[in-house]
Order: C-alpha cells, then structure tokens, then sequence
C-alpha cells in the first residue's frame, strides 16, 4: 500500500472507532483530539497489527499520533519487511 492509501485506510478505521464521518477527521490533529479513549485505541492498534503484520510497542501512538505521522511510519515499516 502507498502512504495514501495507508491513511485513507487509518482515516476510516478512527472513523469507525470514534463514531465520525471520514470527512471530519483531519489527518494532522492528534488521536486524542477526537475522544479516542484506550479501548478504542486499543481496537485501532489491533487493526492496524492485524492489516499490516506488525507487533507494534503502545508508546508508537505517542510518537506518531497523528494519521499523517503514523501512515508515513506504516509506510517506512512496510518497506523494510519489502526490502528485508
């Protein structure tokens, strides 16, 4: 998946999570902004593990807690398993 495609996917699936419309949710402002509570993090994380094969740390969502930071880590990790 391209790094758009990885957040349009990212952009749906906290959609789903916190009850919005894709159309307003903004890529750049932190999870957190739009009420993602832990267990909704929690099912976020889990998608993500699930759709891309990863065993990600809980700390990735302080450094990347944005769509847009977290596709583009998505993106990098995708590649290095690619290219491993």
């Amino acid at each position: 998946m391209s790094e758009s495609e990885i957040l349009g996917w990212l952009t749906e699936r906290l959609g789903t999570q916190v009850s919005q419309p894709i159309a307003q949710i903004n890529p750049d402002v932190p999870y957190v902004e739009y009420g993602l509570d832990s267990v909704a993090a929690l099912g976020l994380f889990g998608d993500i593990e699930e759709k891309f094969g990863l065993v990600l740390d809980p700390s990735i969502a302080l450094q990347y807690s944005t769509l847009t930071l977290m596709a583009g880590f998505l993106a990098a990790e995708q590649h290095e398993v690619v290219h491993s």
